[in-house]
């Protein structure tokens, strides 16, 4: 999508006609390009700075399909788009016909005559989202599948962009599981010029080679540096960003028995902060967070801790990419 195909905007209400409409999916951090990652950054700092709400999505309707748990994302997106004064329609798992033996291709031309935006976490595979994302006149967001959590992502960097000022020339490890976020985070990183991410993986449980495989080489396009490694002892800092995620993805435990033992090194503890963490340092958890488990409390409730306003920065970045994905831009960012 060109620029000038866009639809610029004020914070006033602009609504146009269905013809006029943009619709863009976020499937996946490689639907963004690197200036389209900064700009949702962007706009969802301004967002939460704004001293009222914008109402850009006045007139539309997102709905929010979510067949797995969730706490943060569902709440963001729900909450997101009635502050941006679209109407919310919320699908749980057991809403739609396709329980009843209608085809995923029905269900979606069905909703793509209803909604603008429709935000979807399945926990499978993509290739059902690229089912509804066939419909011309419907953006899809991938609140979660199977390999990625790009909304996640956005959030992250986000908060890091707020508190540093900038994303070029920072640093972050990444301790735990090489999990769909750090797959999405990996993506994220990867465009940011300057920016370095440490992967520590604990040996068998990496990021998926494919996905690790595509970061490493955007990374080297881009100037940034994407890593992995398997020995959190050999991780030199300083850093300035400790990330962290639950080592029990959605509380599904690991075939082998013995797996906590190989996670217990990858634990956030303060001693961990103390080596590697640099002069002004931040952590970061996507949460839940499974305390004395992934992290220690003296860490997550720590003054180093930005977990909770990370949490926050999902509505945020939410609202951001909605707007985004129908063609909104503010030509000020």
């Amino acid at each position: 999508m060109q620029r000038n195909e866009q639809i610029s905007v004020t914070d006033d209400c602009h609504r146009l006609s269905a013809s006029d409409r943009v619709r863009r999916h976020v499937l996946s951090l490689l639907d963004l390009s690197a200036e389209d990652v900064l700009y949702i950054c962007r706009r969802a700092i301004q967002i939460k700075h704004a001293p009222s709400n914008p109402n850009t999505l006045a007139g539309r309707t997102v709905g929010v399909y979510f067949r797995k748990l969730s706490t943060r994302t569902r709440t963001a997106f729900n909450v997101g788009a009635g502050r941006l004064g679209a109407t919310v329609i919320a699908y749980g798992p057991h809403d739609l016909q396709t329980n009843t033996g209608e085809t995923l291709q029905d269900t979606a031309r069905i909703l793509g005559g209803y909604l603008d935006v429709l935000v979807m976490r399945t926990n499978e595979s993509v290739e059902e989202m690229k089912v509804f994302a066939a419909c011309p006149t419907m953006a899809v967001v991938n609140a979660l599948s199977s390999d990625e959590h790009p909304t996640q992502a956005l959030a992250d960097l986000t908060t890091i962009l707020e508190h540093f000022g900038r994303l070029e020339g920072i640093s972050m490890l990444y301790c735990g599981e090489g999990n769909k976020t750090a797959a999405a985070l990996a993506l994220a990183v990867s465009r940011i010029p300057g920016m370095r991410l440490i992967l520590a993986t604990p040996d068998g449980y990496g990021l998926d080679k494919q996905k690790l495989d595509i970061a490493l080489q955007l990374a080297s396009a881009h100037g940034a540096v994407v890593e992995e490694t398997h020995n959190i002892g050999s991780v030199c800092g300083p850093v300035d960003v400790v990330y962290t995620s639950r080592w029990q993805e959605m509380g599904v435990s690991k075939p082998d028995p013995d797996w906590k033992r190989k996670f217990e090194p990858f634990r956030v503890s303060q001693a961990l902060m103390n080596r590697v963490s640099g002069s002004g340092a931040i952590f970061m958890h996507d949460l839940p967070a499974v305390r004395g488990e992934d992290v220690e409390d003296a860490v997550l409730d720590g003054p180093q801790s930005l977990a909770w306003i990370q949490g926050q920065h999902k509505l945020f970045t939410a609202m951001s990419t909605m707007e985004w994905c129908v063609g909104v831009v503010n030509e000020d960012i």
